[in-house]
């Protein structure tokens, strides 16, 4: 059902109290529980809100690589990929734009796993950066936030 804006129902609702971080996530019909580690003072209830966004960059890489690897008929057995979030020193990113301040790093493995060829790795490492969540979070990003009545 639509809303007066022509919106289908909310995919993502979170839904915490004040007395601590614990949420209770509804994505469609799934249920999951976000909270933060108890030395950032939560209760470790569950992953933490970066642990969901990188859950999201590493399933959509895999899910990209295995579709193109699917699509060429290429031995890929299986694809891991290994992610980790760190705030860093902006003047220690020679590659960035940003010079001051601090900035977000997501460092990302990929292990490929079947019978394929140096070009076929090579190929399937830099369709990574072509997954849909890679390309949302390397672009401008538009958060539009009010309050719902």
């Amino acid at each position: 059902m639509a809303d007066q804006l022509g919106r289908s129902a909310p995919h993502v609702i979170a839904r915490g109290s004040t007395s601590g971080f614990a949420q209770e996530i509804e994505i469609g019909p799934h249920r999951l529980t976000a909270d933060e580690p108890v030395e950032s003072g939560g209760t470790n209830t569950g992953a933490s809100p970066y642990d969901f966004l990188l859950a999201a960059l590493g399933s959509c890489t895999s899910m990209t690589i295995s579709l193109y690897a699917r699509r060429k008929h290429w031995p890929l057995e299986k694809v891991e990929v290994s992610l980790w979030h760190s705030k860093i020193h902006a003047a220690d990113c020679a590659e960035c734009e940003t010079r001051e301040g601090r900035i977000d790093r997501i460092e990302r493995e990929i292990k490929l796993t079947g019978a394929l060829t140096a070009e076929q790795r090579s190929e399937l490492i830099e369709i990574a950066d072509k997954c849909p969540v890679h390309r949302t979070l390397t672009s401008e990003i538009n958060i539009k936030t009010k309050e719902k009545l």
